[in-house]
């Protein structure tokens, strides 16, 4: 199954502030296009429940999730309930360091039920859905970040500006 991991750097912030934009789903569509709407349905505790309809490439992506929520170790677990993939579902971590910057770690695996197509479609869905999760990191969190996947490929033209 495909999985895709983007890392974000985030100077002059804090932790909890940058949680708190992050688990603020309903809000994402008045920070990027990327998002076309969020309903979020609070299930009590720390779980809820986000229906989700997203523009991937020349599309939309439709799907329900389950989001549990751990604000005391900053992580927000998906899986998706319903939706346009066989099975969509991933982390979101947040860390401090010492230097005043946070980091940001998206990590989702999918897989999009087409299994005589994959070797095609996997590598295209997993650009794809980087590109979508660096355009939602730079609406919720600024211009100033830098977006490197695990490999610490600079993600985007400001990144590869930012770039040594």
């Amino acid at each position: 199954m495909p999985e895709v991991t983007l890392d974000a750097l985030i100077p002059d912030t804090t932790a909890p502030a940058v949680f708190e934009r992050l688990r603020d789903f309903a809000a994402y569509p008045k920070y990027t296009d990327a998002v076309r709407e969020v309903t979020v349905t609070d299930t009590g505790g720390d779980t809820l429940d986000s229906d989700w309809s997203v523009n991937f490439r020349n599309g939309i992506l439709c799907w329900s999730e389950r989001d549990r929520i751990d604000a005391a170790n900053l992580t927000i677990e998906f899986t998706q309930t319903d939706g346009d993939f066989d099975q969509f579902d991933g982390t979101w971590t947040v860390h401090s360091h010492d230097d005043n910057a946070v980091s940001v770690r998206f990590t989702a695996r999918f897989d999009l039920g087409m299994p005589s197509l994959a070797a095609i479609i996997d590598p295209i869905a997993c650009q794809a859905l980087t590109e979508a999760i660096s355009l939602i990191l730079r609406g919720l969190l600024g211009e100033h970040i830098t977006l490197t996947t695990p490999e610490a490929e600079p993600v985007g033209a400001s990144a590869a500006a930012d770039a040594p």
